[in-house]
């Protein structure tokens, strides 16, 4: 069966009552540490036994503790302005200790202040230092074969470009070569007798156009008896005596 319920009122036996404060007592100040600890809250607990003894507890102080209460109390108009202040006091403790912290470790990374640090700490700082070195070696290659990636990305686009290139340049100097080739043709057709082979019919270098021809060419047949001692004069009447002109043609 559970214990019934206290009455609440005085305990007249005074063994009884002596007992009982003392297990209360104890119970009331085990709270207000287990208070102060679990909520960070600041708590101060006094206590006077009926034999004028005291007992008191304060998470920071007990002084501490009524000072404040009596600001709190008497100074209602700075009560806003306190708990701001404490606040603020209280979050630059924490950033002040955790940048120390940081500051700390970043030396201990760097391999500076290690002799206060154990063997436990030692080995942890190894294993730090291990996995980050392995992670910046995967970081690294991993760029490396981005890099090696989109320079084969790279090289096959410019192959293409020298492919489209390479086959532009091949059908120009086709055309090119045709154009002259049909060119040279034609002038052939128009004109056959002025071919570097056939030294027979002279063309006339007085006329602006290549490809106006003479429209009579003289075709000699025969020789020019020549005498050195007669002179100019004695050819020309050799020659007109011996030839005969037909239709433009001296034979």
């Amino acid at each position: 069966m559970g214990r019934g319920r206290v009455e609440l009122k005085r305990i007249e036996n005074k063994i009884n009552r002596q007992v009982t404060f003392s297990k209360r007592r104890n119970g009331l100040l085990k709270k207000a540490y287990e208070l102060s600890v679990l909520c960070d809250a600041e708590v101060g607990l006094i206590i006077f036994s009926s034999r004028d003894k005291l007992y008191e507890f304060g998470s920071v102080g007990v002084m501490k503790t009524l000072e404040r209460y009596q600001r709190c109390c008497f100074n209602p108009q700075d009560n806003n302005n306190e708990r701001e202040t404490q606040s603020w006091y209280q979050e630059v403790s924490k950033l002040k200790a955790k940048f120390e912290s940081l500051q700390r470790t970043q030396r201990h990374l760097l391999g500076e202040d290690l002799g206060p640090l154990s063997i436990k700490e030692l080995h942890n700082l190894e294993k730090q230092l291990e996995g980050a070195l392995t992670q910046a070696r995967q970081r690294k290659t991993q760029i490396l074969v981005e890099q090696m990636e989109e320079l084969r990305r790279k090289e096959r686009e410019l192959g293409d470009i020298n492919k489209h290139l390479k086959i532009k340049v091949s059908v120009s100097h086709e055309l090119s070569k045709f154009e002259t080739e049909g060119q040279g043709y034609r002038a052939q057709l128009s004109c056959p007798w002025n071919s570097g082979n056939n030294t027979t019919f002279p063309m006339h270098t007085s006329h602006s156009n290549p490809m106006d021809c003479q429209p009579e060419p003289i075709l000699q047949i025969g020789y020019n008896q020549f005498m050195q001692e007669e002179g100019p004069s004695v050819q020309r009447n050799m020659v007109g005596e011996s030839s005969t002109t037909i239709h433009g043609w001296v034979l």
